[in-house]
């Protein structure tokens, strides 16, 4: 249900110069999605009747994002003031005549803090006669943060910076962290207050919380459970953080769901994965983006999934693979690259030292080892010898192969395409197969071998190989 007394703004405005890259700092990827949507994801499930996401920095990049995470968010341009103070003004400035309910204002960059944990902030603000709640956090270092200073009697304050705090103040653990929940009246009444008279000439958010004190209003803090909740991102080293702190989650949730996996330090699994109860990680795997993994497959030790989907009792190991589907029941890997578009069927083998791509490989068919197969079809039954190489390109175009079922190829062939081979045909060991083959025929290159006597002796004299081959003679003229 809507809670048409709840307004949401999502700051995305900074530019994020610590991270140190070209890509905007709350597009870096974070479990498989970018720092901001993990954030406009929890606004979505907070139900609020608006939400406003301000941007500037890289402004089209961001607003692509936002446009397909949260498409009902208003979109706020922030002006040349800076401050997150004026970036507040500017969004409550864009809510539709009439609103007089709460603003809570969140930050892009904080993506582990979730729905139920600003749902209780939102409560204990609603339950108090405050007209702004700050969120605080007891982390293990403070420094660098707003303390939450209290009176006597455990009631909130003020906000007070390290810079200016005292000695007694900077021994304070609980720290401000940057989010808030205001009466609209309230916030905007205050908002009107701020100047930019201050050391970096911006409008900061912080300071309405000072303006609501002097001008005799109530302020709340209310503590998380866990600091990590509301850690912000602002360099690599920060992200790198949170990255492990998710993955721990997912983990640990997928483990309570059914899964086992050997070892969580090891195993990473994008937000979007899925993975039926029964299914089995082995260490070192990686499991990215949309893949799906049925019940009862096996992926791993040393495995990479991208947008893969694995069938039920598949076994998955010590591969590479985007964009692939594995049916039920069959095998890949050890050492096996799949680009995307290969399909192998039920009961289907890819296996040591294969590379495939645009290739489906029919139910029961094998590739057992050191083998291309490239944008080709392989019936059922079939099996294609070691070291077989589809040659799909001609240094212009690519071309297609058809190999049909039961179909059964000799070690070291290769298939120059465009070519079809018929149900149930043979290829010699190793052929190059330019023409077509009909159903049932075997196909060879027949050339006779020719043994030239001597040339070792002619051609490289004095080397190991003509001692060798002296001794050699030696030994077959004496009869030993």
């Amino acid at each position: 249900m809507t809670d048409a007394h709840l307004a949401i703004i999502v700051l995305a405005a900074g530019q994020g110069t610590r991270m140190k890259s070209s890509l905007p700092k709350l597009l870096h990827p974070l479990a498989g999605l970018p720092i901001v949507s993990h954030v406009l994801a929890t606004a979505r499930s907070l139900n609020a009747a608006h939400i406003v996401t301000v941007v500037r920095h890289e402004r089209d990049r961001l607003v692509a994002v936002v446009a397909e995470e949260l498409p009902e968010s208003l979109i706020v341009d922030q002006d040349e003031v800076p401050g997150t103070g004026r970036a507040v003004e500017q969004a409550i400035a864009a809510l539709p005549a009439g609103f007089d309910g709460d603003v809570l204002v969140i930050n892009g960059d904080v993506p582990l803090l979730d729905a139920a944990t600003l749902a209780t902030f939102i409560n204990a603000h609603r339950s108090s006669a405050a007209a702004g709640t700050v969120l605080s956090a007891f982390p293990d270092d403070s420094t660098g943060y707003g303390r939450i200073v209290r009176s006597a009697q455990g009631s909130f304050d003020r906000i007070v910076e390290q810079k200016d705090a005292s000695a007694n103040e900077r021994a304070i653990d609980e720290i401000n962290a940057g989010v808030y929940l205001f009466g609209f009246a309230a916030l905007r009444e205050q908002l009107a207050q701020l100047t930019t008279e201050n050391v970096q000439g911006e409008k900061y958010l912080t300071d309405v919380i000072g303006l609501l004190r002097q001008a005799g209003a109530e302020v709340a803090a209310v503590p998380v459970e866990e600091a990590w909740l509301v850690a912000g991102i602002n360099d690599r080293a920060q992200l790198s953080d949170a990255a492990l702190a998710l993955n721990q989650l997912i983990v640990r949730g997928w483990q309570l769901a059914g899964v086992t996996i050997q070892d969580p330090a090891t195993t990473w699994i994008d937000l979007k994965a899925k993975l039926a109860p029964d299914v089995t990680i082995l260490p070192g795997t990686q499991i990215l983006g949309s893949t799906v993994v049925e019940t009862g497959a096996i992926v791993g030790p040393d495995t990479t999934l991208t947008d893969c989907e694995i069938g039920e009792g598949a076994v998955v190991k010590r591969t590479d693979a985007t964009l692939a589907v594995i049916a039920a029941g069959a095998s890949v890997g050890p050492f096996s690259y799949l680009r995307p578009g290969t399909l192998l069927g039920a009961d289907g083998k890819i296996g040591a030292f294969v590379e495939t791509k645009n290739a489906t490989i029919g139910a029961g068919s094998k590739v057992p080892h050191l083998s291309y197969v490239g944008d080709a079809v392989v019936g059922e039954g079939s099996n294609i010898g070691a070291g077989t190489i589809f040659a799909n390109y001609d240094g212009v175009a690519k071309h297609h192969s058809n190999i049909g079922s039961h179909v059964r190829t000799g070690s070291h062939n290769v298939f120059v395409a465009p070519i079809t081979i018929g149900d149930g045909a043979y290829t010699g060991a190793g052929s190059v197969v330019r023409k077509n083959v009909p159903a049932g025929a075997l196909a060879i290159n027949v050339a006779p071998q020719r043994n030239m006597d001597g040339w070792v002796h002619t051609n490289r004299p004095g080397t190991a190989a003509d001692a060798a081959q002296a001794a050699s003679q030696r030994s077959t003229e004496s009869g030993e």
